[in-house]
């Protein structure tokens, strides 16, 4: 498989498949705004899908959409002066009387609206000459703050089309990245950060997928080298973009990535090599190499591993942060991300307990665990693991060293049908014992 069927078939695997699906719920709620506002019926007029999916830069497993509704100009006067919080209200009240078996609840800025496995914001405004949009913000007892998708729509869309359609994918791609290591990083920063890239640089203005392993690497490079800082300013309408969490130190893990996947280039791994920059969606072997990985090993031990893309959609949008503290004998002796820091070896026959130490993200959730053994030692004894389990309430998981290889240990949160944080650690063991698993 060459380069540019790998990337090209990548590209293709992050299409969103649900797209008639979140058509048809937009669809809904502006004839929902339009009965209650203008007393029509119109699924399509006075609305506008922004956000990703607005931009185009959306992939599988999107959750988190937006919507404006642009209000009558004639409603001003009954907003204008401190009614806010009465806009949302009213907005979610015409969606609940169309609608009243949906879940909808008023937020700061929005009215949300929860369906199976994504949810939509809506935001009522008022257009404005220069085709700005006033939106509401209730705290602090109200105010009326700016909005200008389109000029981020229209930037977006220029920029891909002088760069040979390459910014829409490659925000397609940083957003698989983003989901596959749990990156805490928003829609719109990423796409500001990717535009940012390739306005930097003309080596990619004509160059289609065959280019896109260096692509990969420069981008994450970029990343990598960029100067900490709070907010960016996004493409076009230069609204201030924040930035949730630090992402500089995943990005060069990703770079690391994209070399070794890039040296590797026409061997029999490299596929592999990929997906621990992008994830599944990334393309598997060809059948043939596959049938025949399959039947080397397949004899001698059991693949029982599961993957959380398989029960839920991924869309990360939060943060999550897990730990182990590592005992022997009931007594504390490190914690495994000290000792991977500092080099230290971690022994058998030592208890192991992961937690959750940071989560950004609002109840209520649930929490999963998987541990997946890995090496010869864990193939040998027919003993791999990887089995997506709940949490019991605890927000942690007790474990043993038992046998030498890097296994690793993930934790998931999931909320309203959707991962939206994830973190997981390795756990090298460094020596053998005879404990029971």
């Amino acid at each position: 498989m060459t380069v540019s069927e790998m990337f090209s078939g990548f590209v293709s695997n992050l299409a969103i498949t649900n797209t008639d699906t979140i058509s048809f719920r937009y669809g809904e709620l502006t004839s929902a705004l339009n009965r209650q506002f203008r007393d029509t019926d119109s699924k399509a007029a006075n609305t506008l899908q922004v956000g990703s999916f607005g931009r185009k830069t959306g992939i599988n497993g999107i959750s988190d959409l937006d919507m404006l509704y642009i209000m009558p100009k004639g409603k001003w006067d009954d907003y204008k002066d401190g009614k806010q919080l009465k806009l949302l209200q009213d907005t979610k009240s015409a969606i609940l009387s169309r609608y009243p078996a949906t879940n909808v609840r008023v937020d700061r800025l929005v009215v949300t609206v929860t369906y199976t496995n994504f949810h939509i914001e809506v935001q009522p405004v008022f257009e404005q000459t220069d085709r700005s949009y006033l939106y509401p913000d209730t705290k602090n007892g109200g105010s009326w703050k700016f909005t200008k998708p389109r000029e981020e729509m229209e930037a977006v869309s220029e920029m891909d089309s002088a760069k040979n359609a390459n910014l829409r994918r490659l925000c397609k791609m940083a957003r698989a990245w983003r989901n596959q290591h749990g990156v805490a990083m928003g829609g719109l920063l990423i796409d500001t950060l990717a535009y940012k890239f390739l306005d930097q640089t003309t080596e990619y203005d004509s160059r289609g997928y065959a280019y896109y392993d260096w692509l990969s690497r420069d981008f994450f490079k970029f990343l990598s080298d960029l100067p900490e800082q709070s907010e960016y300013a996004a493409p076009g309408s230069r609204q201030r973009v924040k930035v949730k969490k630090k992402f500089q130190r995943k990005a060069k893990k990703a770079y690391k990535l994209c070399l070794k996947a890039i040296e590797a280039e026409g061997q029999r791994g490299v596929n592999g090599k990929w997906k621990k920059v992008y994830g599944r969606p990334f393309p598997a072997a060809t059948v043939d190499t596959q049938k025949a990985l399959d039947e080397a090993v397949q004899a001698s031990w059991d693949n029982t591993e599961e993957f959380i893309e398989d029960r839920y959609a991924v869309d990360i949008s939060g943060s999550l942060r897990i730990d182990c503290e590592v005992k022997q004998n009931g007594f504390r002796e490190f914690f495994l991300r000290t000792m991977l820091m500092r080099k230290i070896p971690l022994m058998a026959k030592k208890s192991l307990r992961f937690y959750v130490t940071e989560i950004s993200v609002r109840e209520p959730y649930e929490i999963y665990w998987k541990v997946l053994n890995r090496g010869y030692e864990a193939r040998r004894r027919n003993c791999i693991r990887g089995q997506i389990k709940e949490d019991a309430g605890q927000m942690q998981k007790e474990e043993k060293t038992d046998f030498r290889g890097d296994h690793v240990v993930e934790c998931y949160c999931v909320k309203d049908g959707v991962v939206v944080a994830k973190d997981r650690i390795h756990v090298p063991i460094v020596a053998e014992a005879n404990a029971n698993e």
